[in-house]
């Protein structure tokens, strides 16, 4: 692949986000207008300074146009709304940063913005009536439960792991104001949390949120740069009938590509944000990109050295904006001092990665 021809070229140069709430009380247009703003103040210009606008979403958002009015973008660029979910975490960023080496724009708005708790929920079957899902899989949580059940037996990790995991994820939190779940949480009271899902339970799935996130990408401002964005993904955990692995996520199959495109190498990264809708995607991610041995994930995870992994809570426990939070985390950890910041997008057997440096 070598390295690509946007490296480098775009920097994250504003993040804007609203307040993360179980019921906004508010429209998807509203939240993702504040954030876009926020974003807009945050790099030092007006919104009518943007000339392309991007977002991604499943039928549960406010369109481009719509925000850009709101915004007084009277001359529109380039702008998509763009189909998915957390797929598009991190290769977003490399559709601005690809529209800038183009020349096809200058300042561009990237934004999430949804009503996941009081709106349309991910976590539940919504599409028609009950009798028509009389087998199969119901919503998301049973599709990864089933690839976690064999990811757990190949790996030897068991509870007290995925504990370690969102109990760190509560203890990187309780710092951060905007995070939904800062309480401590021990292993008893993981233990007395209900299943979703064996082996899921309630606090291993991310948080249910109302709320948006914007980020303002530039080729003329400065901020942490985008170093290298893939896309990609195998027949795995989204597609259980063809995989020869249904716990292969798409790191498997994204991480080999990220350092081929990048240049660089796990022990390159400081900073890591990796999509933690499901706990268990953690230790998976961290062997995937090399940032941990997979022989060593056990004692890695009990003695509490991930703890330097989503430093703000991550999606267990600071909220769910569809992954875009992690990614404005990655260019707060850069802005803070961090070197490189790993950023994932999630979605089964395929997803995204992407490099962010100072």
């Amino acid at each position: 692949m070598g390295m690509q021809p946007f490296a480098g070229r775009a920097a994250v140069a504003g993040v804007g986000m609203t307040a993360l709430t179980r019921e906004s009380g508010r429209t998807e247009l509203d939240l993702a207008v504040e954030a876009c703003r926020t974003a807009c103040a945050d790099a030092g210009i007006a919104p009518t300074e943007v000339d392309a606008v991007l977002s991604y979403h499943m039928n549960d958002s406010a369109p481009v146009t719509q925000v850009a009015r709101a915004l007084r973008i009277d001359r529109l660029g380039w702008h998509n709304d763009i189909a998915g979910g957390g797929t598009q975490a991190a290769s977003i960023l490399g559709d601005a940063a690809m529209l800038i080496h183009a020349g096809l724009a200058r300042n561009i708005l990237i934004y999430r913005a949804l009503n996941g708790r009081s709106g349309k929920r991910m976590n539940t079957v919504s599409t028609g009536p009950q009798e028509r899902f009389t087998y199969g899989m119901a919503g998301p949580i049973p599709l990864f439960a089933l690839a976690a059940t064999r990811y757990l037996h190949d790996t030897g990790l068991g509870p007290e792991h995925l504990h370690a995991v969102v109990a760190q994820s509560r203890d990187n939190a309780k710092t951060n104001p905007r995070a939904l779940r800062r309480e401590p949480l021990s292993y008893e009271e993981y233990l007395a949390r209900p299943y979703v899902c064996t082996p899921l339970r309630t606090a291993d799935c991310c948080q249910e949120t109302d709320g948006a996130c914007a980020l303002l990408v530039s080729g003329v401002l400065g901020g942490p740069r985008i170093q290298a964005v893939v896309r990609g993904g195998g027949p795995g955990c989204s597609s259980m009938d063809r995989a020869p692995d249904v716990s292969a996520v798409f790191s498997e199959y994204v991480a080999p590509m990220l350092w081929e495109a990048s240049g660089m190498r796990p022990s390159d990264v400081d900073a890591a944000l990796p999509y933690d809708a499901y706990s268990w995607l953690v230790p998976r991610q961290l062997a995937d990109f090399g940032l941990v041995r997979r022989e060593d994930l056990g004692p890695y995870l009990l003695e509490r050295r991930h703890a330097w992994i989503n430093p703000h809570g991550g999606l267990l426990s600071e909220g769910y904006v569809h992954g875009l939070n992690n990614v404005a985390q990655a260019v707060r950890e850069v802005r803070g001092g961090r070197e490189v910041a790993l950023a994932t997008g999630f979605g089964g057997s395929y997803g995204s990665a992407a490099l962010l440096v100072g």
